[in-house]
């Protein structure tokens, strides 16, 4: 990555695309690679320069090779450098195989005067999140490392409670212990993180909490049982200032209509 430290940095975050080892797989009636697509077309109109493309988990619906290397082809659509990390509904090795011999799962990315950190909040088997031991201590590194550079922090799971009944009991289980380590550098700007299918931005001790949608179906903001939104997929842009400065915004397809299929297989 050729950019000094004096360098704005332009990071495209895509998450929850699901897709199948079916290339029309569908989810609750959304071709999640048809949307995907147009995502990705959508980021290549309006980011003519991405310097780093993150997807923040459940990369996959089925945990397949093949959902990953589809994946991976239409994502490369962006020449930007790319990182993954798990989600819920993805599986390590299938990942791992698919990522390997490249930077895709590199957990720690220095760009411009920034530090970007990916963390696994996945647990196999589970909807919840929780940060093991190992990440912890990784997040704690890699910020002592570096007090110098500004810090982003990505996972999949929700810290925080988001007024949405039924998904704050499947966010991240161990928010506090984050929370220990975080509080403790202040070099810490913001934290980026999907699963809840919905555009989230806050602030905790001033550092910017973000939530974005997902590349295919959208979760209703507030609500007290599962309902999906009638929003349009989308991504999230941040530029990342040498100053710590961070702009962000969300973009969604237009003239994009959807009708849900709840008698479909669910999410």
């Amino acid at each position: 990555m050729s950019l000094t430290a004096d360098s704005p940095v332009l990071l495209v975050q895509l998450s929850d695309s699901h897709l199948f080892a079916e290339a029309d797989g569908s989810l609750l009636g959304m071709k999640t690679a048809v949307s995907l697509q147009r995502v990705v077309e959508r980021v290549l109109q309006e980011q003519p320069q991405v310097d780093l493309l993150l997807a923040t988990g459940d990369l996959s619906q089925d945990g397949t090779q093949e959902s990953y290397r589809r994946f991976r082809q239409l994502t490369a659509q962006i020449p930007a450098p790319a990182r993954w990390l798990c989600g819920n509904h993805d599986e390590r090795a299938q990942m791992a195989e698919v990522a390997a011999g490249s930077d895709l799962l590199q957990p720690v990315v220095d760009i411009g005067n920034w530090r970007i950190t990916l963390l696994d909040s996945a647990v196999p088997g589970s909807v919840p999140g929780y940060l093991d031991d190992d990440q912890l201590q990784l997040l704690a590194q890699s910020l002592s490392e570096t007090p110098e550079r500004h810090h982003l922090i990505c996972f999949h799971h929700q810290p925080v409670p988001i007024d949405c009944a039924w998904m704050d009991p499947i966010g991240l289980r161990n928010p506090h212990a984050l929370f220990d380590v975080l509080d403790r550098f202040p070099q810490v700007r913001a934290l980026l993180w999907g699963h809840i299918h919905q555009e989230l931005d806050r602030e905790r001790n001033g550092v910017r909490l973000l939530a974005s949608p997902s590349t295919c179906i959208q979760f209703e903001p507030r609500s007290e049982e599962f309902k999906l939104d009638d929003k349009a997929p989308g991504y999230r842009w941040l530029r990342l200032h040498a100053d710590g400065r961070l702009e962000t915004g969300v973009s969604r397809l237009t003239d994009f209509t959807f009708v849900p299929d709840y008698e479909s297989s669910g999410y």
